[in-house]
């Protein structure tokens, strides 16, 4: 035997326990060594070029020797490798330069490959035939010439920590029906898809996968084909990273698609996709362009960002749909068109910042519904363009804008509860047949006119509001503006009623003699007294189908909403303290008047106590006054928690808190459960972020928003202590004590009244008896457990009244002893 056929034996280790087999032995050929080899038995191969064509027709396992990289399979024909059983192949290097056939395949059930590298001039680098499965392992495969990885119709396949590269094709190519789990994989420098998903019932799951320098699409899925990717990340391809056609699903949660020259994912025919909590940015056309009927988006907790081209990120049109929720847009050209008839796309508590166009544009007959959206910093904020274009938006916040809303050409959208602020043009503009209602919105701080409608559109505003706008509030060019209920502070409010002279009146005239005209404006009566509602604006003409333009109320007394207060069960000490709050403020008012310093007070507080204790009443109240006194603008009160503040993604919290700090702009800021944003274990807590932009908010805008932040005493202090310049912005701290039992009784006895009950004598003190056995842990509602055990109270006297017959006015609102809760 030459040296070289020594170098190239085969062991074969008998693994099998029976007795009746022969001993282990060595062989010249892998072939000689199968054909010995029982089912069981384990062939270690010594390093080595074998030009042999493999079959592995038993479950064996063969192995290198001496590792990875020591055994080569290189035969001049044929496959290389075809696994028949369920055999096992651990560290050999499998080459084939057939590129009719693949370098292995697979038509069995539960063939395994470890370690290998499979490097090949082939159809498909590893081919699993119909119905067969296999897992690969920490196995390369590279093919310039054809697939990576073919799955033939049925077939399955795992593969972890695997490398797939310098395919000539498609990476991953799973058809007909197969189905593909990769775990830690890598697809990359293929010369089509790095994954194909095509065929009804195909499907793949992919975690923690990278897939790149592709020149194609990262991940293409047609024909039915699903897939589920987690934790993935599709980058540097010269397609789309994703592609969607003919009814094809996928499904993506945490995953990056980034380093794009086309679009993050397209869609067609019906095809649908789902994002959670997935990244979109730089891309060079749009993040989503979903076409046709019947293919839907849904994306949740997403950011979408940077984009290098001027498409817009995302394209809706052709009947397609679009849902976002709680998803952030910024840094992009445009950010949402809607286009064509039956398109459809929705967005809820999303925000859009630092769009360089349009915000959204909505075309052609398409629908955009928003809910609770905020709009920052845009060229545009909504853009409807022409006929039958429209949607319901609802409490969207738009800011910084040129101009806010655009409604044109015969759109019709319906905007309720929303508000435009600081932009540069008009708040909102309506124009060529564009109509649109608009209910409870609000236009403020802008360079140019609140709400500017010309052309005669019918619009319609109803409880509108504008305010500090650097031209007027409203403006009709012509006639068809309908408006009901709404005000500007650029009108004044009406002249006080002219004094009735005492004297008698003169007769009236004969009817002969009566002027062709009203009395009321008989030129003797000098110029008509239009109440300045009347008049639209002081550059408009007066509109008849127009309702009056009333001045903005005043809020209603201090004096008023302090015997409120007064009201209140209890709470003596935060009466006095809020007292004292308002005669620091109304008398360095006076001494200004009188050319006198006054101390500059910081008006924030800090609120600690139990659940219960009236804290956002209080608040509620303290902001009325503060508006009343001039304080504050409005007085209004907008109360938020951790989750209003705190996204899920790196400078999502800012632009939320940014934007709850702007809805309070001339009221009360109150943040409950406060200290939920400094948590004692919460190093890189977003939450931090949220208090380091509060307090800049704070400073830079000290003069138009009241902050009080609200929660437990000692976790307040922690929340206090989170930033350093935190503590110095608040004035005083207020403790809320728990009520007692006396209070909590008076408190069910206001809940009584209100509902017309009565408390029978005993029941009162069976109640009071109740209240004052209550534990008083953590978790004691103070005023809501008052509340409750009312509520309760009521149940229990329906569930026993409407057992009587025929109950007296008495029983029906007496409540007894035995109304009480258990």
């Amino acid at each position: 035997m030459t040296d070289r056929m020594a170098e190239q034996r085969v062991r074969v280790t008998q693994d099998s326990g029976s007795r009746w087999r022969r001993r282990a032995g060595e062989y010249d050929t892998l072939q000689e060594a199968l054909a010995a080899a029982e089912p069981g038995d384990t062939v270690a191969v010594r390093p080595g070029v074998f030009r042999e064509a493999v079959l592995l027709d038993k479950p064996v396992t063969v192995l290198a020797a001496d590792g990875p990289g020591s055994v080569r399979i290189s035969p001049p024909a044929g496959v290389p490798l075809t696994v028949t059983a369920a055999a096992t192949v651990q560290d050999l290097i499998v080459e084939g330069s057939d590129r009719s056939l693949p370098a292995v395949l697979v038509t069995a059930d539960g063939a395994r490959l470890t370690g290998c590298r499979i490097d090949t001039q082939a159809s498909a680098g590893v081919e699993l035939g119909d119905g067969a499965s296999a897992v690969l392992r920490s196995c390369t495969v590279a093919n310039p010439a054809g697939l990576g990885v073919r799955l033939r119709p049925g077939a399955r396949a795992g593969l972890q920590e695997c490398e797939v590269s310098t395919a000539g094709q498609a990476g991953i190519a799973v058809l007909g029906g197969a189905a593909a789990v990769l775990d830690r994989c890598r697809v990359h420098h293929t010369g089509g898809a790095g994954l194909l998903l095509t065929g009804s019932g195909s499907g793949a799951e992919l975690t923690g996968c990278e897939i790149y320098e592709i020149r194609g699409s990262g991940v293409q899925a047609e024909d039915g084909a699903v897939g589920r990717l987690t934790d993935c990340t599709v980058h540097r391809v010269t397609g789309n990273g994703l592609t969607l056609d003919t009814e094809a699903e996928l499904l993506l949660a945490g995953c990056r698609i980034h380093d794009l020259p086309e679009n993050a994912a397209d869609l067609r025919g019906r095809a649908r996709l789902r994002l959670e909590r997935c990244t979109l940015h730089t891309f060079g056309r749009g993040a989503l362009s979903v076409w046709d009927a019947g293919t839907e988006v849904e994306a949740e907790g997403s950011e979408i960002h940077s984009a290098d081209g001027d498409y817009p990120a995302l394209w809706v049109s052709d009947g397609a749909r679009l849902a976002l929720a709680d998803c952030t847009l910024h840094d992009l050209p445009d950010a949402l068109f809607v286009l064509d008839r039956d398109s459809r796309a929705s967005a809820a508590d999303c925000s859009f910042s630092r769009i360089r166009s349009s915000a959204v544009s909505v075309s052609g007959g398409a629908t955009a519904d928003l809910t609770d959206c905020r709009i920052q910093e845009a060229g545009t904020g909504l853009w409807f363009r022409d006929h039958g274009s429209g949607g319901l938006l609802t409490g969207c916040e738009i800011a910084d804008v040129a101009t806010g809303v655009i409604v044109a050409k015969g759109a019709d959208p319906v905007l309720r509860e929303c508000t435009v602020r600081g932009a540069g043009d008009a708040g909102v503009y309506v124009s060529a047949q564009g109509r649109g209602t608009f209910e409870d919105c609000r236009v403020s701080h802008g360079r140019g006119f609140g709400f500017h409608v010309i052309d005669g559109c019918r619009t319609v505003l109803t409880r509108c509001r504008t305010e500090q706008n650097g031209r007027a509030g409203f403006e009709f060019s012509e006639a068809g503006p309908v408006t009901e209920g709404c005000v500007s502070d650029d009108v004044p409010p009406p002249p006080p009623a002219l004094p009735v002279p005492r004297t008698a009146l003169p007769p009236a005239p004969a009817l002969a003699s009566a002027p062709p005209y009203p009395p009321l404006l008989a030129p003797a009566a000098g110029p008509a007294l239009l109440p300045a509602t009347a008049r639209l604006t002081s550059a408009g003409p007066a509109n008849a189908t127009a309702g009056a333009i009333a001045p903005i109320p005043d809020c209603r007394p201090a004096d008023e909403a302090l015997a409120e207060l007064d009201a209140l069960v209890g709470l003596a000490t935060v009466k006095q303290e809020v007292r004292t709050l308002i005669d620091l403020i109304t008398v360095g008012r006076r001494r200004r008047q009188a050319g006198l310093k006054a101390p500059s007070l910081r008006r924030h507080l800090v609120f600690t106590g139990a659940p219960g204790t009236g804290k956002t009443t209080v608040a509620r109240l303290y902001g009325e006054i503060l508006a009343s006194l001039g304080v504050l603008q409005r007085g209004h009160l907008v109360e938020v928690a951790r989750v209003d503040l705190v996204g899920e993604h790196i400078g999502s919290t800012a632009i939320r808190t940014a934007a709850a700090f702007d809805r309070a702009r001339g009221g009360v800021l109150f943040i409950d459960e406060a200290y939920a944003l400094a948590p004692e274990d919460g190093g890189r807590d977003f939450g931090r972020e949220a208090i380091d932009t509060l307090v800049k908010l704070m400073e830079d805008h000290r003069d138009e928003v009241v902050v009080i932040v609200a929660g437990y005493t000692a976790e307040m202090e922690r929340f206090l202590a989170a930033n350093p310049g935190l503590s110095s912005r608040f004035s005083r701290t207020v403790t809320f004590p728990d009520y007692s039992a006396e209070e909590l009784l008076e408190i069910a006895r206001a809940q009584c009244a209100e509902h017309e009950y009565a408390l029978a004598e005993a029941t009162e003190k069976a109640l009071q008896e109740h209240f004052a056995g209550l534990e008083r842990g953590p978790g004691f509602g103070n005023g809501r457990t008052a509340r409750q055990v009312f509520e309760t109270m009521v149940e229990r006297h329906a569930v026993r009244v409407a057992q009587l017959a025929d109950p007296s006015t008495e029983e029906l609102q007496l409540l007894v002893p035995a109304d009480l809760p258990l």
